[in-house]
């Protein structure tokens, strides 16, 4: 393939489509320009990923951006067996939990959250409706940061990041049945933090 006869550092890409092995492969070489092109492919999926995790705008994108540097710094050990963004999640998902875990507040802050939702909500909905389901929000931030990192995980990537059971199970290496089962027992945790203990 032509992609894999350009040198290193001149390597400037007309197409988002190549082979991400190749790219994978000059990366590996130390090309900055191929890295490039798989940081554009992923961003947007990463940020989400990280927000679902840590419901903070700026914390997400400073998240997403460190694992791809921390990733990029260990390209050189990549497996060219593995999806690069199952090898990037792991990195990322433990950058996330550290932070809540340093973190005083996991939840957002009341007046942020109803800005959004506001946005969402038309003009012809009582501002009782609209404060009901504000409040619904912010319980619902809080309720996910109360599960553990296993259970919070599987609801942020089905639920919030809507990936599909065989994505799932490959970003963690388990079973299909293993996620089905997981995520089962994880909304029943949710219900029940939701209801004050009742199922």
């Amino acid at each position: 393939m032509i992609i894999t006869q350009v040198v290193k550092d001149e390597f400037i890409p007309s197409k988002s489509t190549l082979d991400e092995i190749e790219i994978l492969k000059l990366c590996i070489q130390g090309n900055k320009r191929a890295y490039d092109i798989i940081v554009k492919r992923y961003m947007k999926r990463a940020y989400f990923v990280a927000f679902g995790f840590v419901s903070d705008k700026d914390a997400a994108l400073d998240l997403s951006q460190d694992a791809f540097i921390r990733a990029y710094r260990s390209i050189k050990k990549f497996d060219l067996r593995i999806k690069f963004f199952t090898y990037y999640y792991q990195i990322l998902k433990n950058l996330c939990f550290n932070f809540l875990r340093d973190k005083k507040k996991h939840t957002r802050a009341f007046s942020e959250v109803g800005e959004e939702i506001i946005e969402m909500i038309s003009d012809d909905e009582s501002y009782s409706n609209k404060y009901e389901k504000i409040e619904l929000k912010e319980k619902l931030w809080k309720a996910i940061n109360e599960l553990d990192d296993i259970h919070r995980e599987i609801i942020i990537l089905k639920e919030f990041n809507g990936l599909s059971y065989s994505e799932i199970a490959e970003l963690l290496n388990i079973p299909i049945g293993t996620v089905m089962s997981r995520l089962y027992h994880s909304r029943m945790l949710l219900r029940k933090i939701l209801t004050g203990g009742k199922l």
